[in-house]
């Protein structure tokens, strides 16, 4: 049973309050930075049990009347159509995603700004795309000399060249599809502007990891180092925190390498830097709502083996590169963990040394752990899930939940028609077959109601799964991880 760790009420209102207080310092207007995943943070969820994907946009929901959104993207992400890695959708058709769920949820987004732009006919096809959507859009330049040139920066020559964003409300929340899009040039170059107009203003960064008030080796900074190992990112002990307060907080070497120059910013525009630090500049109360530390620390080792297993099997792809595969076995030493405390792995092999062939375990909500297969009829990622399935709605394990009518003709058209060479049916046409038998078949009906317990299941495969059946146990919920080997 998972235990949780994380009091996510607690968080929502402690992260609201102290949001307002950030504001209520600056007296009128507060530029927030958004890092991370706004909308649907699902590396928060795994690492903090108990958070849920959406909390920092249902905390924003509570101060909805003060807040307006701005979305952000590189102009050169969407002419070279950079990819959200775990979602699998372009960067500007993710704006649309966000702009559609705030929407929804009765956020005002207010614009959408196009970074770096230069004039680029897919970053204009894009604005006319949005503009047909009533969303303003507004664009910002390269900047030469940008972050080091302070002086060509703060002037008419460099911020005063982008536009000025029109904002109504208190709390303007700058968020991106990803990172690289120029949220932090994009609240600058506003804080300047606002200064020209007399308006005061002030900025503030979100940025859930690392904890700024948990230790430096804890697993839930590692596990953030894990997560951006392709990144170069470190954990490191705030220096200038620890010269202005002598207390040590954490925070990571871009912010900290960048913050001379964000404060020789500061001062251009504002007159004098509002902070001492790069942990000054955070809003982030996370730490502050972990209720059982040890609970935190496992779900956050259990993160760092899945980070390992998903960098060897994006080596394996060509992906990624031995270097980042050398680092994650640095974190999992530091976090004092190995492939072993993964128990599906070792179930998984198993099984497959037994049969011969591919196979795959899948550990439930219970700690229950159950094994799949390659047969005649499924693979194994499709035999592990109706096991689960079956386990969960207390159905005997040796009972067909798919009548042979059903699955016979989805193989012929595979085979025979849809050129496939494969005739075993993956996981989402074994959903779709056993949500056919369901209409008639009371035990199949049983079974799929016991979809949703998968959520935050574990799995692992003995070798690299389809893409199809990766995209299923996504959609699920359920963490999938791989030995680094295709089938053969």
């Amino acid at each position: 049973m998972e235990r949780y760790g994380f009091d996510n009420e607690k968080y929502l209102r402690m992260q609201s309050a102290h949001i307002r207080q950030r504001l209520d310092a600056f007296g009128g207007k507060l530029y927030l930075e958004f890092g991370g995943k706004l909308y649907d943070d699902h590396h928060a969820a795994r690492v903090l049990p108990g958070f849920q994907p959406d909390s920092k946009l249902q905390m924003l929901l509570q101060l909805k009347d003060q807040v307006e959104m701005v979305i952000v993207i590189n102009a050169g992400d969407i002419e070279k159509n950079k990819i959200r890695g775990d979602l699998g959708i372009t960067y500007d058709r993710d704006v649309i995603r966000l702009l559609n769920v705030f929407r929804d949820l009765g956020l005002y987004v207010s614009s959408v700004v196009l970074t770096r732009f230069q004039g680029q006919a897919v970053a204009k096809a894009f604005q006319s795309r949005l503009e047909g959507m009533g969303v303003r859009v507004y664009h910002h330049y390269e900047i030469p000399g940008y972050p080091s040139d302070t002086a060509g920066i703060v002037s008419e020559a460099g911020f005063g060249r982008n536009d000025y964003i029109e904002t109504t409300r208190e709390l303007v929340v700058v968020t991106a599809p990803g990172p690289g899009s120029g949220k932090l040039a994009t609240c600058l170059s506003q804080l300047y502007h606002e200064n020209q107009r007399g308006i005061q203003a002030g900025y503030a960064k979100f940025e859930t990891f690392p904890i700024w008030n948990l230790p430096l080796n804890h697993p839930v900074n590692l596990a953030y180092e894990a997560a951006t190992a392709d990144l170069n990112d470190v954990n490191m002990i705030d220096p200038f925190h620890l010269e202005a307060y002598g207390a040590t907080t954490v925070n990571y070497n871009r912010d900290v390498e960048a913050f001379p120059v964000l404060d020789a910013m500061f001062a251009r525009i504002l007159g004098e830097c509002p902070y001492k630090s790069p942990t000054d500049m955070g809003v982030n109360m996370a730490g502050n709502c972990i209720v059982d530390d040890e609970a935190v620390k496992e779900a956050s080792r259990q993160e760092i083996i899945r980070r390992y297993y998903t960098a060897l099997c994006d080596c394996k792809r060509g992906r990624a590169s031995d270097e980042v595969v050398r680092k994650l076995e640095l974190l999992m030493r530091k976090a004092n963990v190995d492939i072993r405390s993964r128990r599906v792995v070792s179930a998984a092999l198993e099984r497959a040394e037994q049969t011969g062939l591919p196979a795959a375990a899948m550990e439930l909500p219970d700690g229950q752990i159950v094994t799949g297969k390659t047969s005649d009829l499924l693979g194994a990622s499709a035999a592990v899930l109706l096991n689960a399935l079956k386990h969960l709605g207390g159905i005997q394990p040796g009972l067909h939940l798919i009548s042979p009518v059903v699955i016979d003709p989805i193989r012929h058209l595979k085979v025979g028609h849809l050129g496939s060479r494969n005739p075993r049916l993956h996981t989402d046409e074994v959903l779709i077959s056993l949500s056919i038998c369901a209409a008639t078949n009371p035990t199949a009906e049983l079974a799929m109601e016991q979809l949703a317990r998968l959520r935050g299941c574990d799995v692992h495969s003995t070798v690299i799964l389809s893409e199809v059946d990766e995209k299923t146990f996504k959609r699920l919920g359920v963490n999938v991880t791989c030995e680094p080997r295709y089938e053969l």
